[in-house]
């Protein structure tokens, strides 16, 4: 490779001027180039800024053994290779010649491909050790390589393959929210900044939800798929049947399309995971769909295993009508009067089921409209006093966050049973057990007018403009502010007149503008000592 480089060969400064300081400082195309003169009288050239931060390396101490060091953060680098003694980033060095007294050095880029390949590699350890700053400088070389051809949703791609049997338990928020930070990424073309802020979210989250080095393989095992086996492997959990079901699928070229209904019936067989599981699936294909067959096996590997190690909440006590209903559904006397979003106001998850069923034969469109709407008054609402409560039982642990799982999974809903209505009673049973969970933990005296929004299309460009510099710490909760914003947003494109648009808006106000409190060091220690205290 490097025989068939064009060479670059440019005159610099004159030998003995370089021994008289021992280092100077160069300008060449753009380019600010640091040369140093050894103790061996080698002459050595590299950056002159640091990888790291930007430290000028003219500043750094150089060894008797070409180890230059970063005096700022300590870093080291050879200066024969540019290799980095700490473990970050390397330092780009260039070939030197002396030629009759002058300093000559070869400034040509390395091929493309090369380049790539380096980057990646960087981009690999600074993925496996979830290095932030890091990550975001190899994303940001990988789309500079190429600008004109370049998809630094390459580096996505990777973090994908690098990272799918390493979640012990399958998908987590980091690829959910994947599909939603590319989604943003598409919509800011022509901001390289903002673009470059939700590559990094992707790769980071990714990397940080990984960081256990531990792998969790897959059985190679393949069989022909078969919809109903596929689905009840995933109900009898068993993960090596279900695998050799989708193995069998993709290996018959189905892709996503031919098992998508097998997924969707999976996860809405239960009221899984509070609600994780069917808006996984969702996303996954949106992912697919966005990045190619690629990563169709590992993102669906993955969301087997999840939906295998999915919660089935329905089976306990507060949501175990949700089976009776279901076989309820269109039988019986039909309701006289249309569902009403204030139907559901008080009413627990039991009785909220028991009046969607009863309202069966009506348009599923309709119910959804006041699901979603009863729902979106329920987040509205949310008593703040949950997150500051310590003397109380740990199922009143309820946030924020757990409000937003019902606008998402709505939004799967939809989505889902648009392309199979048949299960539509399910999806919207669920979401009865959402607005009947949540119904408890709201304030019935709060102020909505306070929160209600006149312009949903200045409000929805600040709320998004705000997730490129949103400043949590948490990936859990910069990325349920994301696809809790971007359902939302799609839920009012497809229905801005509906009765959810002016609650659905002011709980999204509401929530942007709110305390979130995360770590609730007395109440956990309260319960603690409560808790043990019941062991006997």
């Amino acid at each position: 490779m490097t025989s068939t480089m064009k060479r670059d060969w440019t005159k610099t400064i004159r030998h003995d001027a370089l021994a008289a300081k021992g280092r100077a400082v160069l300008r060449r195309d753009g380019k600010q180039i640091v040369l140093f003169l050894s103790s061996d009288g080698v002459v050595y050239a590299c950056n002159n800024r640091c990888p790291h931060e930007g430290y000028p390396l003219r500043e750094g101490t150089l060894d008797d053994g070409c180890t230059l060091t970063c005096d700022w953060h300590n870093w080291k680098f050879d200066l024969k290779t540019g290799a980095n003694h700490f473990g970050g980033d390397a330092l780009r060095v260039y070939p030197v010649e002396v030629r009759d007294g002058d300093i000559w050095l070869d400034l040509s880029d390395p091929p493309l491909e090369a380049r790539r390949a380096a980057i990646m590699a960087n981009l690999r350890n600074a993925f496996d050790d979830h290095e932030y700053d890091r990550i975001a400088r190899e994303i940001a070389r990988l789309r500079l390589a190429d600008p004109e051809n370049s998809d630094a949703t390459e580096a996505v791609v990777a973090a994908i393959e690098w990272s799918f049997e390493r979640f012990e338990f399958g998908w987590t928020h980091a690829y959910g929210g994947t599909a939603d930070w590319l989604a943003l990424h598409d919509e800011q073309a022509g901001d390289p900044e903002a673009q470059l802020v939700c590559l990094l979210e992707c790769v980071g989250h990714m990397a940080d939800d990984a960081l256990p080095e531990e792998r969790y393989p897959f059985t190679g095992e393949s069989r022909p798929y078969d919809e109903d086996g596929f689905v009840a492997a995933l109900e009898d959990e068993d993960e090596d049947l279900a695998v050799a079901h989708l193995r069998g699928a993709l290996d018959g070229g189905l892709g996503f399309a031919g098992i998508e209904r097998g997924l969707c019936r999976a996860a809405l067989a239960h009221y899984a995971g509070f609600g994780h599981s069917l808006i996984y699936t969702v996303k996954a294909g949106r992912l697919i769909e966005r990045l190619g067959e690629r990563v169709a096996a590992p993102l669906l590997l993955s969301l087997t295993r999840s939906l295998i190690y999915s919660r089935r909440e329905d089976r306990i006590p507060e949501f175990r009508h949700y089976a009776q209903s279901l076989a309820a559904w269109g039988r019986g006397k039909a309701a006289s009067a249309a569902l009403r979003p204030g139907d559901f106001a008080g009413l627990n998850a039991k009785n909220a089921m028991k009046l969607t069923a009863r309202h069966g034969a009506a348009p599923s469109a309709d119910l959804y409209g006041a699901l979603l709407a009863a729902n979106a008054t329920n987040m509205l609402r949310y008593d703040m006093a949950y997150q500051t409560h310590i003397a109380r039982p740990i199922r009143d642990n309820v946030g924020w966050l757990d409000f937003t799982h019902a606008i998402t999974f709505a939004n799967a809903v939809r989505r889902t049973c648009a392309k199979h209505p048949e299960l539509w009673p399910s999806g919207l049973l669920q979401m009865a057990c959402f607005s009947g969970r949540n119904a408890a933990y709201t304030d019935a005296d709060l102020d909505d007018d306070q929160w209600l929004i006149e312009d949903p299309i200045s409000f929805f460009e600040g709320a998004v403009q705000s997730l490129f510099d949103h400043g949590r710490d948490e990936y859990i909760v910069s990325v349920h502010y994301l696809k809790t914003l971007l359902a939302a947003r799609e839920e009012l494109r497809a229905d801005p007149a509906g009765a959810a648009a002016r609650p659905l808006l002011a709980a999204l106000n509401r929530l942007l503008n709110s305390t979130l409190k995360r770590k609730h060091t007395r109440r956990t220690a309260h319960q603690a000592m409560k808790f043990v205290a019941l062991d006997g």
